[in-house]
């Protein structure tokens, strides 16, 4: 398992002196919606919103980001599939079948053959039965994925939406996901939902990004962190991550500003901090068991009594809200793992640098 030191943080890269040259650059993003106060510039000056990030990303052979939601309204999983598909844009992960759904994307960048696997841990849209949805939580057949592919592709790319919402660090079915996903043949894993950056980990020379934290995806709150992203630049060579790059922006109600030298500074060294932890998977559960700490038994039981007041007022919405945490595993195992803490009586003996992070990336504010 790569140590986080491998890192160079203060360029915010690191490099992998195995691979041969480089080919290709590949950019990838987080969540992007036309929603919000991001709504009118997206109609109307769509590339105004990535304000100075745009030749940024303009740099790069190919870019990928996440369509959060639909593209209009109320507009079905279908039609945005066909307004993407007009406007030539591929897409992945995400179809009118569950065949199409979980059908890899292949293309040649610059010459470097690149399969993309991106899958969810779908709340609404989990994976289709007959009609149009998205690739679910199927981790044994993303597996399978990845071995049918790997022999005719020089770089396999996985993107998972996952997790649980702005805590620093992954839970750790998410980690042992990711790290399957390696050992299976993954070149590279880059997680996005947690709408908060995340830790970046090197496992036996594959890069994973648990989250980006959010992009083109507003939300009307002064916390800190859900106004900071980051992108990732892949350099392709032919059977390997050359490199990845690191490019932090801020989100502003205007749209994305890259940030300035001293901004920076501090963003890549927070982002070292909340990494560390990751290249042990005992670190990544005591990092876990600060998020159960900080949300304690009361916070359960306050999640239990809204769930249970909507499931009177409005049964299906409150049926769907308690289904969803039974059979997500970002609640479910949030759930297990909390009452297992409360039963063994250690739910607030977690490390104090965990439940601290936890308590600065849910409360600090942006200044």
């Amino acid at each position: 398992m790569g140590a986080v030191e491998t890192l160079d943080w203060e360029n915010g890269i690191w490099e992998n002196d195995d691979a041969p040259k480089t080919q290709a650059e590949v950019l990838i993003a987080s969540d992007w919606a036309p929603i919000r106060a991001f709504s009118d510039i997206i109609m109307n000056n769509p590339e105004a919103v990535y304000g100075n990030l745009l030749p940024v990303m303009r740099q790069s052979d190919l870019r990928i980001a996440n369509l959060e939601c639909p593209l209009c309204g109320d507009a079905s999983p279908g039609e945005t599939l066909a307004v993407m598909d007009d406007q030539g844009i591929e897409t992945v992960g995400a179809g009118m079948t569950p065949e199409d759904a979980r059908k890899p994307l292949i293309l040649d960048v610059n010459g470097v053959r690149t399969g993309i696997i991106s899958f969810s841990e779908g709340e609404d849209l989990t994976s289709p039965n007959t009609g149009p949805g998205v690739f679910g939580w199927e981790v044994d057949e993303v597996v399978a994925i990845i071995n049918q592919i790997k022999a005719s592709v020089d770089i396999i790319i996985v993107i998972c939406h996952c997790g649980v919402e702005y805590i620093p660090f992954p839970p750790p079915y998410v980690a042992g996901t990711f790290q399957q996903l390696v050992d299976a043949g993954a070149h590279v894993v880059i997680g996005h939902h947690p709408h908060v950056p995340q830790g970046i980990q090197i496992y036996n020379q594959a890069p994973i990004c648990y989250s980006l934290g959010n992009f083109v995806f507003y939300q009307e709150t002064d916390l800190l962190y859900r106004k900071l992203g980051f992108l990732v630049k892949l350099g392709l060579a032919k059977g390997s991550v050359a490199y990845i790059k690191f490019v932090p922006y801020s989100i502003h109600d205007w749209g994305l500003s890259l940030l300035g030298d001293e901004e920076r500074r501090c963003f890549l060294e927070k982002l070292k901090t909340v990494s560390k932890p990751l290249n042990n998977f005992k670190h990544i559960e005591k990092a876990w068991h600060g998020f159960l700490h900080y949300h304690g038994a009361d916070g359960l039981g306050q999640e239990l009594q809204i769930i249970l007041k909507k499931l009177s007022l409005e049964p299906q919405k409150g049926a769907a809200m308690l289904r969803n945490r039974l059979t997500t595993m970002q609640h479910n195992q949030h759930w297990i793992d909390m009452l297992t803490r409360i039963m063994h009586g250690d739910l607030e003996a977690s490390p104090k640098w965990a439940y601290d992070l936890v308590e600065e990336w849910l409360t600090a504010k942006k200044q």
